[in-house]
């Protein structure tokens, strides 16, 4: 059988240079589903939110035939096309994250930028799946493997591999600029942060910190102190180059690196 197939956007990254950015001739024998077609083609489920078989939207399971033409479109997460969109039950509109364990500081700059990213140094390929499905997590990942995976319904390949490049690179992918909450969870631990009066936590901050700075947050989960220390400007310029703009509400709010 034979179908011309056409892929948009970054989908073409997972094609041989000659497949990409056009309209291609695919061959194949026997019975086939949409998904083994394009998972066969080296590009994973999770990276595809529209397909449409002769300008129809189908699913997952569509058989494809013998003529057709079949486009595939990335995910699309700044807009709704659920009325469309035949291949997910819906997009993730609250944003949450699980990481491989190649991701570390990607894992602490999203914190920084207020996202909620579960992360661990040793996690496994079958529990990264097996926990984006459990807890409705988008797998961010460095392993295309990964995203094929039947059990993973959200993911996204990482392309970049500097961490405040991967940063800017996910906000953008996921449209975050909006909703971010710049200095609102734990870099360390994932908690939220939560204001804390000074003389509470005065036994746990140095001396000079004390001094120089009134306005304190304490992590609900780990108990890490924060307050504007001298990272906090570079920290606010690492946002910025991705995006992510410091409100000028929060200059007047305790936050800032984790000192203690």
């Amino acid at each position: 059988m034979v179908a011309t197939l056409r892929f948009y956007a970054e989908l073409n990254d997972f094609l041989p240079a000659s497949r990409r950015q056009v309209a291609f001739v695919h061959r194949w024998n026997g019975r086939v589903s949409i998904k083994d077609l394009i998972e066969g083609l080296g590009v994973p489920h999770t990276a595809v939110d529209l397909l449409l078989a002769n300008g129809e939207a189908v699913g997952f399971d569509y058989l494809v035939a013998d003529g057709d033409r079949v486009a595939a479109y990335p995910v699309f997460e700044s807009f709704d096309i659920a009325p469309v969109s035949r291949v997910r039950p819906e997009p993730l509109r609250d944003p949450r994250f699980v990481l491989d364990a190649h991701l570390g500081r990607l894992a602490a700059w999203l914190r920084l930028a207020g996202f909620d990213c579960l992360y661990r140094n040793d996690i496994g390929d079958a529990e990264l799946a097996a926990t984006a499905a459990r807890e409705q997590r988008a797998i961010l990942t460095r392993d295309r493997g990964v995203l094929l995976r039947r059990a993973v319904t959200h993911g996204y390949l990482v392309r970049e591999t500097n961490p405040e490049r991967q940063l800017a690179e996910v906000v953008a992918r996921f449209d975050l600029h909006r909703i971010a909450r710049p200095f609102s969870r734990c870099m360390r631990c994932n908690s939220p942060l939560g204001a804390v009066e000074k003389c509470a936590i005065a036994h746990l901050v140095p001396a000079r910190s004390r001094e120089a700075f009134d306005q304190f947050q304490r992590c609900q989960g780990c108990s890490r102190i924060y307050w504007k220390g001298s990272h906090y400007e570079r920290l606010v310029r690492l946002l910025a180059g991705a995006s992510v703009p410091v409100p000028d509400a929060l200059q007047g709010r305790p936050s800032g690196p984790a000192v203690g």
